[in-house]
């Protein structure tokens, strides 16, 4: 994925997992409104499309956020 290339330090990492998990919020907030106004003749698409979208961009933001251990050596 091209976020790893360019995530190489943690803070940049915690920002892009930020930002993606607040991706999955709009998307999900936009599937339940269009599907309380809008009037889809097949609304299966918007929430299958939709969950595929949300559940995609908070798994990856939860990686992204995830602190990586640290391996401490004490000599």
């Amino acid at each position: 994925m091209i976020f790893f290339i360019f995530a190489k330090n943690l803070a940049m990492r915690k920002e892009i997992g930020k930002w993606l998990m607040d991706v999955g919020k709009y998307v999900a907030t936009a599937v339940l409104i269009s599907s309380f106004i809008g009037e889809f003749k097949e609304k299966w698409i918007v929430y299958i499309i939709g969950s595929f979208t949300v559940i995609l961009t908070l798994t990856l933001g939860l990686i992204f956020i995830k602190d990586k251990p640290t391996t401490k050596t004490s000599k």
